[in-house]
């Protein structure tokens, strides 16, 4: 082990990821170039209701499940009352991804608040939410007949959560269908890894990039759900094997230092951070589940030691790309902005809590 995975020093830099996250911040409400969806000051903004802050509660949940303090468990009381107000049953899957934590929320507290909310939205999905000709969720009400690699840890790792939590086997028979056909739609056949994107009335995949941090996001969540349905129903045998294959996949495109391009068979294109730490998580969740075998680990640890490189003194994680639609055209994926992120710290914090708990 190197001197910068030792425990002390991961301790120490998960708590300033998490402080980072926490703190208040200012930044330029304007975009950065034409490419960019989103303004910089969006990054950082904790105080919505959308996919980025989402991402970043589920995983200060995860550090409170690590740490056990009672000020982070706080911290996430707070701001669920400071934001439920906003949250709203709309037709695309990023608006749901805070409930991600409700049902945890409601183990921890006992609060029927948690379990109510999360059953009347877990239902609302299930009867009302957009899918394609396919049978996978569309990723957004706009987006016709659109099938997106993020959806898997928005939304579908909710319903898996809450299927687990109830035991109602609804959700997580949704959850595994979900996972699988989203595996068989997006993974290409030739290298294993994933595309970002399929468009079901084109049958295709668009641009056609194998885009970092929706390999992540696959990566990741896959071990996630499958923690939580693997007791309550029969799980395809096929998802394990195409998972198999990913990772296998991934393994080939990984750079020197242990980090992926923002698309990974262009090694011209910058380095992802937030991707590449969501994809080393991923893994290693996978093979303290079993899933993997511990082969695997050489290839987390160069990808830790690199995403280490990537933390600022004052905790911020860089090189992240910002909100990063499917985009026409494969290059257009490098001219996205980077700046610190929600979704950054949370991936690179799971990653350091996965780590730590070898």
């Amino acid at each position: 082990m190197s001197n910068e995975l030792t425990k002390s020093n991961l301790l120490v830099t998960a708590e300033k990821l998490y402080q980072y996250m926490i703190a208040p911040h200012s930044g330029s409400t304007k975009l950065l170039n034409a490419y960019d969806v989103d303004p910089v000051g969006w990054g950082m903004n904790i105080d919505n209701w959308d996919w980025n802050p989402g991402v970043g509660v589920n995983a200060i949940s995860a550090y409170y499940d690590f740490c056990q303090r009672q000020d982070v468990l706080d911290y996430l009381t707070h701001w669920i009352q400071r934001n439920k107000s906003k949250a709203i049953k709309f037709q695309h899957v990023n608006k749901m991804v805070p409930f991600g934590i409700f049902p945890a929320m409601y183990r921890r507290t006992g609060d029927r608040y948690y379990l109510d909310t999360a059953i009347d939205y877990g239902n609302w999905i299930l009867q009302n939410s957009i899918r394609t000709q396919t049978g996978a969720f569309q990723h957004g009400g706009e987006l016709t007949e659109q099938i997106w690699a993020d959806t898997i840890f928005m939304i579908v790792l909710f319903l898996a959560r809450l299927g687990k939590l109830t035991g109602e086997k609804i959700f997580v028979q949704e959850a595994a269908q979900q996972l699988l056909l989203h595996l068989q739609y997006l993974q290409d056949p030739e290298t294993g890894v994933l595309f970002h994107g399929y468009f079901c009335a084109d049958k295709n995949h668009k641009s056609g990039a194998r885009w970092t941090r929706g390999n992540a996001w696959i990566t990741i969540g896959t071990p996630l759900i499958l923690g939580e349905v693997s007791e309550m129903v029969s799980v395809p045998a096929e998802i394990g094997e195409r998972y198999q294959r990913l990772v296998a996949g991934l393994q080939k495109y990984q750079a020197r230092n242990g980090l992926w391009h923002t698309v990974m068979d262009h090694p011209e294109f910058y380095q992802e951070t937030s991707g590449s730490s969501g994809i080393a998580c991923g893994i290693l969740k996978s093979m303290r589940q079993g899933i993997l075998d511990s082969a695997y680990l050489p290839m987390v640890e160069k990808a830790l030691g690199g995403v280490l490189e990537k933390i600022d003194a004052d905790g911020a994680v860089t090189s992240v790309s910002g909100g990063t639609p499917i985009m026409n055209a494969i290059e257009d994926y490098d001219k996205l902005s980077r700046y610190p992120t929600l979704y950054g710290q949370g991936l690179t914090l799971m990653l350091i809590i996965e780590y730590l708990q070898l």
